[in-house]
């Protein structure tokens, strides 16, 4: 497990580019929000760190994990984004459902990144229990939005060096 050698919310602050200038949506699953809703404030929280003004981030929610795609599909059509975040949380029961939905998702955000002219950031938690995720979402293991919005300031640089 990645979180057992790294906490999630742990990088070092002077290796992030300047982020005054990026915008940057989120789109954010309703389903298990007593977790989506501190994975949110994790990556607005980091986004603000990095002098992203609020007004630059925008954020959509949609009703679940499996909806995320193309929520993100959408903001990256309709918003003047230079990258999508994608937050959701899925915990595995009883059923197959728990597979299905993490694949699903797994997979069309790869087909966004290989598709979209920005990227889109993977910040579905795939978890056993309620705990795991409670300790990725500002628990133990840190914050999975803390991560994913410097994975994102990190790609929005990485484009913008490219195009140099």
């Amino acid at each position: 497990m990645a979180t057992a050698y790294q906490n999630l919310s742990s990088y070092e602050t002077n290796s992030i580019p300047d982020a005054s200038k990026m915008h940057i949506g989120i789109v954010v699953s309703e389903w298990n929000n007593s977790i989506t809703e501190k994975l949110l404030e994790g990556a607005c929280n980091t986004l603000a760190k990095h002098h992203v003004p609020a007004d630059n981030i925008i954020v959509h929610r949609v009703p679940g994990s499996f909806e995320l795609t193309f929520g993100a599909q959408q903001i990256a059509k309709y918003c003047d984004v230079d990258a999508v975040i994608i937050l959701g949380c899925v915990v595995r029961g009883d059923t197959p459902h728990f597979d299905y939905v993490c694949e699903g998702v797994t997979d069309g955000v790869t087909t966004l990144n290989a598709t979209q002219d920005i990227p889109v950031i993977f910040g579905l938690l795939t978890t056993d229990n309620m705990q795991q995720a409670e300790d990725r979402a500002g628990g133990k293991h840190g914050n999975k939005g803390d991560e994913v919005a410097i994975a994102a300031i990190k790609m929005i640089d990485f484009i913008c060096k490219l195009k140099k």
